[in-house]
């Protein structure tokens, strides 16, 4: 008997609503279905497929308030952040398919007398499994790409954030054939069997454990994947930056989202010349963080996900603590699922919260003698997703970030590229990546026709 999977409230606790779960014995037949509609979606021209898809757009658009209270309510996200996620979606989904759609259009390379056209054509199909800290964008990053491309997609979001991908692929399933963009919902057994299952591409983003038992898995069948998997991302801050700015950017890179983003800041390496006045204005900014429920006013940090998550940052600073860390900020006690914004000093490379993902409110400053201790720290990691230098001589600190082990470095701001660049990780971050032109092609197979 099929049972409800409940999706709650992390801020309060309260039923948000509830879906049916898929039974690992369930997903053969949806893959199969996906793979009878595959044929008929990949032979549509990308202008046919597009022309389906971009009827979305006004759906999406009269829907980003309610979208934006479900994500408040089912994740916990602030609504200034869930309206933020939500509404670029919403307002850039034409563009954004049609970005993708330039991608995958055939390119004629020429020599001498011959020629040859490389098509892009779509794989079948894709098993797409996301996470719940960007519950819209997750869906949304995975999905759209292997659509427009082609593939038809079994979309498995998490068990934590169940509502708001069901409610993505009703909007955006409207106008596409029987079969094309199917949800299915459940546990790691559900994910396990659709990864298992007859499918071509597996796109997912995730913990790193996951996704290598996720490349396992595909590799008895030679499937394709796209792996975004976890990071921890360091901020190096050296001796000529301005503290008061680096510490800035920390806090909000650091504490937004309750930590919970794959590129938040968990590791900061700072100059011991300027480190007492970094960590007094990173204590100071984190102590006026207001924590809360995500519909408050106010409130720039809300609850992580659930209690799990909770009991697990809290176990990393206790670690660090009896291990020898200093705590600047934070660290109390709190009821429910919130955390205080957290801030730990003395911290080495010997604990384990300088090793492992924390994806919580926590910074952890350690201080350092000059540039090559900080590059030598900051690579001492199996992550390699993203990463900050700041500094006040830009050509010195771009110096420093093309040092960095990490598929994204910033220079005094976010790691994330300008539009059309990749989102990608390095070392165990990453197998693939998406975004740009080169991402947006992993969605699809190059066929050369030479005549």
């Amino acid at each position: 008997m099929t049972q409800a999977l409940r999706s709650y409230d992390p801020a309060s606790g309260d039923l948000v609503g509830e879906v049916l779960r898929t039974s690992p014995e369930e997903v053969p037949a949806v893959v199969a279905a996906a793979r009878a509609a595959a044929p008929g979606w990949g032979a549509r021209s990308l202008a046919e497929r597009l022309e389906l898809l971009e009827r979305a757009a006004p759906r999406l658009e009269a829907e980003v308030e309610a979208l934006t209270t479900l994500v408040t309510r089912e994740m916990g996200k602030p609504t200034k952040d869930a309206r933020g996620e939500v509404s670029w979606i919403a307002k850039s989904f034409v563009d954004t398919c049609r970005q993708i759609a330039a991608s995958l259009e055939p390119e004629v390379v020429t020599r001498g007398s011959r020629r040859s056209t490389v098509h892009y054509v779509p794989h079948g199909v894709c098993a797409a499994i996301t996470p719940w800290n960007f519950p819209l964008m997750m869906p949304h990053w995975l999905a759209l790409p292997a659509l427009v491309a082609g593939n038809t997609v079994v979309l498995k979001p998490s068990e934590e954030t169940p509502l708001v991908a069901q409610r993505y692929a009703e909007l955006i399933g409207v106008d596409l054939p029987e079969g094309v963009l199917q949800v299915i919902h459940g546990e790691g057994d559900t994910g396990r069997a659709l990864v298992a299952g007859d499918v071509d591409l597996i796109a997912f983003t995730g913990s790193r454990a996951a996704g290598r038992e996720i490349l396992a898995s595909a590799s008895q069948g030679l499937k394709r994947v796209i792996l975004e998997l976890g990071g921890k991302d360091p901020l190096i801050v050296l001796e000529d930056a301005d503290p008061e700015q680096a510490a800035a950017f920390a806090a909000k890179n650091g504490f937004g989202n309750a930590g919970q983003v794959c590129v938040s800041t968990e590791r900061i390496y700072v100059d011991r010349s300027i480190a007492e006045r970094f960590e007094e204005a990173l204590a100071r900014i984190a102590g006026e963080v207001q924590v809360g429920p995500g519909d408050q006013p106010g409130v720039t940090l809300g609850p992580l996900v659930n209690a799990t998550q909770k009991a697990h940052v809290e176990a990393q600073v206790k670690s660090a603590l009896s291990e020898g860390a200093r705590l600047l900020a934070g660290g109390d006690a709190r009821e429910g699922n919130f955390l205080s914004a957290t801030v730990l000093s003395e911290c080495t490379h010997e604990m384990g919260i300088m090793r492992e993902e924390t994806f919580g409110p926590v910074l952890c400053v350690t201080r350092v003698d000059g540039a090559e201790e900080a590059l030598r720290l900051a690579n001492d990691t199996p992550y390699g997703l993203g990463a900050v230098v700041y500094g006040g001589d830009l050509a010195r600190a771009e110096a420093v970030a093309a040092r960095v082990e990490a598929g994204m470095v910033g220079v005094n701001r976010a790691c994330g590229g300008v539009e059309g660049t990749p989102w990608v990780g390095a070392k165990q971050s990453g197998y693939g990546f998406h975004g740009g032109v080169a991402g947006h092609r992993q969605f699809a197979i190059p066929r050369v026709v030479t005549v």
